[in-house]
């Protein structure tokens, strides 16, 4: 039994992946979230008898979320039932649409009916992403908080590999002719908050990981990944406290040992992890003068990714047809520059629509649907007025979703609705900016440059979640949980070894 403590703040996938490592290692984990359901980004919306995911509507590369609750001793599937998704998504482009597949007989064909003469160029890929991905994984799953890092092994073997002097965009044009074919395995840098082409070329494996390892749906939504970690953390003898925001994090001679509840409880452990939003954490924190690199005028400095304007639209009617659809915009270049680059509204954005219903009934009344809309839209930093913008951009998502995706008659079926806009993301959820997807994912803020898993302007604080390495996404999110597990654990060794040393000096 390992007797020491851990606190983590915040409950989003980062915070229950390490916590429910930890617990089942014998430590004492106690996490604080703020929010009155675990989860963060990762939660759900209710809508009377209708339930949403609040944020990833996806799994992808679920050996991941296996491998981390095999690792708590435990197996995911008494937990979640997850349902494999296919075709993948449906893409929209004008008046012409694609299915993407898993299956690559399935995939060559629809791309040779589409687009005809680029079925090679995915062959191609898959093989060639795949070397790539392999050589990525190591650095993915282990720490930067060293140069020294940089000396492994596996690094300078992905190195050559990673091309990390062309964009997304670029990288993906070597494969296929078609332009809407290239936007097919690039739109993914959405997911990072990137625009395409000035995502750093790694990143084509997010396209790769997808087809190569397919995309689930846990049934009950991914928020029910959350709600599992819990439950683990609970069994293993964790406690969770919902509705308990930290105030600040207390420091003691430039260590972390404790956090100061909103209610002004205090509670000491040996091991801090943060799991809130990096920058807002950073800024609300901290009491002023304990931070040195990471000030509010120096965080104001970083980037960060675009935002997202989200409706959930509670239905008297199940519309048929795809569980993800995406609409692109005419000129998908434009409206990625007006998010990331110009900071203005488009008038004709690219929106996400999931359709659960086809693949889930448990999500709404009998005969009944929920529809998830979002559209990628600047952050905060663009000053853009929410408050009388809102109404506006909701009416020309549904004109999009009534002319492109075959919902011709859906105002006539909204129940009840929701609608969460960037200012909202900052406000309700802390969310610095609005940045739905965190720190940005270019050169100057990747691996090393990142902010570190174990935090360095404060000893025994620990940092999960998007704003660390290795970046955004449920996947990515789980493996620095990991890492952070891993790290505290040679931590304690550490100790152990210095405490054992001591004793036989003295």
């Amino acid at each position: 039994m390992n007797s020491r403590s851990v606190i983590v703040v915040g409950a989003g996938p980062g915070g229950l992946t390490a916590a429910m490592l930890l617990a089942s290692q014998g430590r004492k984990v106690s996490v604080f979230e703020k929010l009155t359901e675990v989860g963060g980004r990762n939660s759900s919306v209710t809508l009377g008898k209708y339930r949403f995911d609040r944020g990833p509507t996806f799994l992808n590369m679920p050996h991941i979320l296996e491998e981390v609750f095999h690792e708590a001793g435990r197996n995911v599937h008494d937990y979640l039932t997850l349902r494999s998704i296919d075709p993948m998504y449906r893409l929209v482009f004008g008046d012409v649409e694609f299915q993407a597949h898993r299956d690559r007989d399935q995939m060559v064909e629809q791309i040779e009916k589409v687009f005809p003469g680029d079925g090679p160029g995915y062959d191609r890929f898959m093989r060639e992403e795949g070397i790539k991905f392999k050589a990525m994984s190591p650095i993915l799953q282990n720490k930067h908080d060293s140069v020294l890092d940089y000396l492994r092994p596996q690094f300078l073997r992905a190195l050559p590999k990673m091309t990390l002097t062309k964009s997304l965009y670029s990288c993906l044009s070597s494969y296929f002719k078609d332009e809407r074919l290239r936007l097919a395995f690039t739109f993914q840098a959405k997911y990072l908050g990137m625009s395409p082409w000035d995502c750093p070329g790694a990143f084509t494996i997010l396209s790769y990981m997808e087809h190569a390892y397919g995309i689930y749906h846990p049934v009950g939504g991914v928020s029910e990944v959350s709600r599992a970690m819990a439950r683990v953390i609970e069994e293993y003898g964790g406690e969770i406290h919902t509705g308990c925001g930290v105030k600040r994090v207390l420091m003691k001679s430039g260590r972390a040992v404790g956090v100061e509840l909103d209610d002004g409880t205090r509670q000491y452990a040996d091991e801090i992890i943060l799991n809130a939003d990096f920058a807002g954490a950073m800024n609300r924190l901290f009491e002023p003068g304990v931070l040195r690199k990471y000030t509010s005028e120096k965080l104001k400095k970083k980037s960060y990714s675009c935002s997202t304007f989200m409706i959930y639209l509670a239905l008297d009617k199940i519309y048929e047809g795809s569980h993800h659809t995406i609409l692109f915009a005419d000129d998908y270049r434009r409206n990625v520059d007006e998010i990331s680059k110009n900071k203005i509204l488009s008038a004709d954005p690219s929106i996400y629509v999931q359709n659960p219903a086809v693949t889930d009934p448990t999500l709404a009344p009998p005969g009944c649907s929920g529809l998830y809309v979002l559209a990628p839209v600047p952050n905060n930093t663009s000053g853009i007025d929410w408050d009388r913008e809102k109404e506006g951009f909701r009416a020309l998502m549904l004109r999009k979703l009534k002319k492109q995706a075959g919902f011709e008659d859906i105002e006539s079926h909204i129940v009840e609705e929701k609608i969460i806009t960037p200012l909202d993301w900052e406000r309700e959820h802390h969310v610095y900016e609005g940045a739905t997807f965190n720190l940005s994912h270019n050169l100057s803020q990747m691996m090393y440059l990142r902010p570190h898993n174990r935090f360095e302007e404060a000893t025994g604080c620990w940092l999960v979640g998007g704003g660390t390495h290795p970046g955004s996404g449920l996947p990515t999110i789980m493996e620095s949980a990991r890492i952070t597990a891993r790290g505290i654990a040679a931590r304690e060794v550490c100790d152990s070894r210095i405490g054992h040393t001591a004793g036989v000096r003295g």
